[in-house]
């Protein structure tokens, strides 16, 4: 099982086994109904968009970062390589199609001249003042130039077509560069570093995990009979350890799908307990709550 996964189950497992007590307790001496759950500030897992060497990391676990800064830099040296050689192609296609240019204007010209001396010969033949080899020596020519036209113009059609695609690739080659540079999507506190400097990271794979301290997400579970007394949107108090007062939540979300309680911790008279998650979320301007910090709630 993948570590991260198996530690959600044990949160999610602890969570419903410490509820139930809570409201077995409560329920015999008629006080609060208090739920149990753990603290979780929104995960996000930035990724490398291209693969490469690491070059610099500019943090390092614990640190606080804002969307926009910079976490970490790609070797790009490959990459400015293929962007010269690219450049490159294009100013030669460039100075390649000027030429090409002058070729069609002339090509053009000579079309003109061909088209009028053939109609001009035609009209001596009909009028039986130029032989026969007059007049096919001018058709002759003017397919030859019709041709050489021709030519030109489909050259000149696919460098415009080979610039396109030059642009392009410049484009993508751009982006990459960019891309090299990894860079904070959010605010939030780096909780995992997955690299090192030096070592190579494939394209889309995280490079760091953020935690977004500044909104906070707790999960509890619903008796079936409780689901009638709850809504979304409800107000909800969170308390944690060393602070006495305790933080205002709401319920953002409740699940609607029943599930079973673990059967590996309780009782075999609560194995056949459906419960219902439900999500609260609270604000943490001032950081003082942690990812991974438990917590109690109950409903107001």
């Amino acid at each position: 099982m993948n570590p991260m996964n198996k530690g959600e189950t044990m949160r999610k497992i602890l969570a419903i086994a410490l509820t139930a007590l809570l409201l077995a307790g409560c329920g015999k001496k008629g006080k609060k109904q208090v739920f149990t759950g753990v603290l979780e500030g929104k995960s996000l897992h930035v990724p490398a968009m291209v693969g490469g060497k690491i070059e610099s990391l500019y943090v390092e676990i614990g640190d606080e970062v804002q969307k926009g800064d910079t976490l970490a830099l790609l070797d790009t040296t490959d990459l400015v390589l293929q962007r010269d050689r690219a450049r490159a192609a294009l100013e030669a296609l460039r100075a390649e199609r000027a030429v090409l240019r002058t070729q069609v204007r002339l090509a053009k010209s000579n079309l003109g001249y061909a088209q009028e001396r053939y109609e001009r010969v035609k009209r001596l033949f009909e009028q039986q003042a130029a032989p026969q080899q007059r007049l096919d020596d001018a058709k002759n020519q003017l397919a030859t130039v019709e041709a050489a036209y021709r030519s030109t113009q489909q050259r000149l059609r696919q460098l415009d077509a080979r610039e396109k695609e030059l642009g392009a690739q410049l484009k993508l080659i751009d982006k990459k560069l960019a891309d090299a540079w990894i860079i904070a999507p959010a605010a939030g506190v780096v909780a995992t570093r997955y690299f090192e400097e030096g070592e190579a990271v494939p394209p889309m794979q995280p490079v760091a995990e953020l935690i977004y301290l500044r909104e906070m997400e707790m999960k509890i579970y619903l008796p079936e009979e409780m689901l009638s007394q709850v809504k979304v949107g409800q107000p909800v108090k969170v308390k944690v350890d060393g602070r006495e007062e305790p933080f205002p939540a709401k319920i953002v979300w409740i699940s609607p799908r029943a599930e079973f309680t673990p059967k590996t911790i309780m009782t075999p008279e609560t194995r056949v307990t459906l419960v219902y998650a439900a999500k609260l979320r609270l604000a943490n301007p001032e950081g003082v709550l942690k990812h991974g910090m438990p917590a109690e709630a109950w409903l107001e």
